[in-house]
């Protein structure tokens, strides 16, 4: 059975596990894993008809899942995925009908960065998509943080990362024209660092452009 597993997810994220059992995205036919590595996420997709795109600033990641799809889905162009930063997304507006963005945006080296990346990715979903992201949060451990200055912060566990908290990323969704399709939930790894969970489908159209923000946790 665990092989079975396997084979049918990969080392898939267990929060988009999730999603998928819940159905969430059997109709998303063009999904893109905005910051792929080798494709860890995206063994599912591949094998069951979706139209899989990737990109990553790592070109040894993106020649990684160039070879998953090559041997899980021989239709799909290697050209589907490229080396690029999520801020400068290398695709038309409104093309995906699900942006994946697992473990990115907390990589931001401030707010505005944050913003920018969260905005192109955004961008890039169609009416009606979906927007996955597993992101750092402070989120059960603000008292344990220590800021560094640009919205990023040391974590318990030894890491840097650029932090986000409930009300940011419930502003973030109305600003973005954007829903909530599941509470925001976070899972908190013995106080040493906490990881949340962020699923939006895309309603409006985004209330502001892109401006300079101060984050405060």
């Amino acid at each position: 059975m665990a092989n079975n597993l396997q084979q049918l997810y990969g080392n898939i994220d267990i929060y988009l596990f999730d999603q998928l059992l819940k159905g969430r995205f059997d109709a998303c036919a063009k999904v893109l894993d905005a910051g792929c590595g080798g494709g860890r996420n995206l063994v599912y997709f591949l094998q069951n008809g979706h139209e899989v795109y990737g990109i990553d600033p790592n070109p040894e990641a993106v020649a990684q899942v160039q070879m998953l799809a090559k041997e899980l889905a021989p239709n799909i162009s290697a050209k589907n995925f490229k080396v690029a930063k999520a801020e400068s997304m290398p695709f038309k507006v409104e093309t995906f009908d699900l942006v994946i963005c697992s473990a990115v945006l907390h990589f931001a080296n401030d707010s505005n960065h944050f913003d920018a990346m969260l905005r192109s990715m955004w961008n890039t979903l169609k009416p009606g998509g979906y927007f996955f992201a597993r992101l750092a949060s402070d989120i059960g451990i603000e008292k344990l943080v220590l800021p560094l200055g640009n919205s990023r912060y040391a974590l318990p566990d030894g890491s840097e990362r650029f932090l986000v908290n409930e009300q940011i990323l419930i502003e973030y969704t109305t600003d973005l024209g954007g829903q909530l399709v599941e509470p925001i939930k976070t899972s908190n790894v013995q106080n040493l660092r906490c990881m949340t969970t962020w699923c939006l489908q895309k309603v409006g159209s985004p209330k502001s452009a892109p401006k300079e923000r101060t984050f405060s946790l």
